[in-house]
């Protein structure tokens, strides 16, 4: 039985057991590099790390043995207090699949790593930039306590980089310009007026991400629920 005692061997024996070569194939048709991975769901990930708890020095263990589910446990159980900001630069040099990045970026805004966010902006590999901007799509949703301008102050990085035609990044972009406007009436304006200028770009990628994002921040929904 696998618990807080449980060490990084004994819980990736754990998780060979749950190994699906069907879900592996599945996983693939979705863009997750399935090299080193099981085929094991997210929500069966997390129920394991709710059995495992938190353990940072044992987080560090999973996450070297480059096991996808293995790497997705070490970022549900690390200790975000704990986790520095060499730590993370290190996890984001393996970055390679843009669901391990989306989790690590949530684990990254807990730990509140915002400096990071301009770094990995600026590096020119695919994933780790995607990082910075699901870093800014996560703060914005999640830290409901935070100044939104904090938050606004991330949106020249979103029009620097809105014309990689990358796809994981261009996506992320895109993401983290829609969540800043749906943060609050105050964010609302902002991110639309940058996704107006976006939308009218010569640049095809720019334009793609800012067309979206009127489109989105202009549902009656949204509106409604931000008056």
């Amino acid at each position: 039985m696998i618990g807080p005692s449980s060490d990084p061997a004994e819980l990736i024996a754990h998780l060979e057991t749950l190994r699906s070569e069907e879900a592996i194939a599945g996983m693939a048709r979705f863009g997750i590099v399935t090299g080193r991975a099981l085929g094991i769901s997210n929500p069966d990930i997390r129920a394991v790390a709710t059995l495992a708890k938190r353990d940072h020095a044992r987080a560090t263990q999973l996450w070297q043995s480059h096991i996808r589910e293995a790497r997705l446990l070490a970022l549900y159980t690390a200790e975000p207090k704990r986790l520095t900001v060499d730590e993370a630069r290190n996890w984001a040099d393996d970055f390679n699949s843009w669901e391990i990045v989306d989790c690590a970026a949530d684990l990254f805004v807990e730990a509140r790593l915002d400096e990071l966010i301009p770094e990995f902006a600026a590096n020119e590999r695919e994933f780790v930039r995607r990082a910075a901007f699901a870093m800014i799509a996560g703060a914005a949703v999640h830290r409901k306590d935070e100044a939104d301008a904090t938050i606004l102050a991330w949106l020249p990085l979103i029009e620097a980089h809105s014309g990689d035609s990358r796809n994981f990044v261009r996506k992320a972009v895109n993401w983290a310009l829609r969540s800043i406007g749906k943060r609050n009436r105050a964010c609302y304006g902002p991110a639309l007026g940058l996704a107006e200028l976006l939308a009218e770009s010569p640049d095809k990628t720019a334009r793609w991400i800012g067309r979206d994002a009127v489109r989105e921040l202009s549902g009656e929904k949204l509106l409604a629920r931000l008056k």
